[in-house]
């Protein structure tokens, strides 16, 4: 079973930033479309980013657009998203997921995902 693990999140100001990261086991990771969602307690999953197999293409939420950046290291089998101005409404568990495709509505949804890192946003 291929498996995503995600760190990095923790207690930030607004306008504070942070990088998230995910490791990735899969053999073919360099292959894989890749994504960032969150979800709030009681809240509806939410798109973040989307970032194409070869790092060539990325996608944003309008909400994150601007300041958070998806990247990835294929060689590394890592997947980042760096957040920028940070807001309270930011404050999410993040998580991220092998995306079913790019550039249509299957980058919306996913194969598998990580357990998620919890992000706090202070105001």
């Amino acid at each position: 079973q291929e498996q995503l693990v995600e760190s990095g999140g923790g207690l930030v100001q607004t306008g504070g930033s942070l990088r998230l990261s995910c490791a990735a086991s899969g053999r073919t990771f360099s292959s894989y479309n890749m994504g960032w969602f969150r979800q709030a307690p009681g809240k509806e999953r939410d798109f973040v980013a989307a970032i194409i197999w070869s790092g060539d293409s990325t996608s944003y939420a309008d909400s994150v657009k601007g300041r958070f950046t998806i990247s990835r290291d294929n060689a590394k089998k890592m997947v980042y998203l760096q957040m920028n101005s940070l807001k309270p409404e930011d404050t999410s568990v993040y998580f991220c997921a092998r995306l079913k495709g790019y550039g249509s509505r299957l980058q919306y949804e996913y194969h598998y995902r990580g357990q998620g890192t919890q992000v706090t946003v202070s105001s």
